[in-house]
C-alpha cells in the first residue's frame, strides 16, 4: 500500500492530497529513511512524521484499502511522541 493512502485510511492524517504534500516536502520517514508519497508499506514498518512542533513514530498494524473510523486507530499504534522543544533541551 502507498504511504499517503495508508496516512489517509488511518486517519492519521485527515486527506490524502495533506498526506502527499508533506511526504513530498520530506517530513515523513519510513524505517530512518525519507519517504515520497508512493512509497511502499507493509505490516511492521516504521514511520515518523514530523509535524510543525512534534515527532510522532507509529508502527504499521494492518493494511487495509477502506476501514470504519472506529477501526481506523487498529491499523497502527504510537510509538513515542515527543515535542520539538525536548530536542532543544527546554523541555
Amino acid at each position: 500500500m502507498r504511504l499517503d493512502k495508508f496516512l489517509k485510511v488511518s486517519r492519521i492524517i485527515k486527506r490524502r492530497t495533506v498526506a502527499n504534500e508533506i511526504s513530498a516536502e520530506g517530513h515523513i520517514a519510513i524505517n530512518g529513511k525519507k519517504a515520497k508519497p508512493s512509497s511502499p508499506l507493509k505490516v511492521g514498518d516504521v514511520i515518523t512524521i514530523f509535524f510543525a512542533k512534534k515527532e510522532v513514530v507509529y508502527e504499521v498494524l494492518e493494511l487495509k484499502d477502506s476501514t470504519k473510523k472506529e477501526d481506523a486507530t487498529k491499523m497502527f499504534k504510537i510509538v513515542s511522541e515527543k515535542t520539538r522543544e525536548e530536542d532543544n533541551g527546554r523541555a
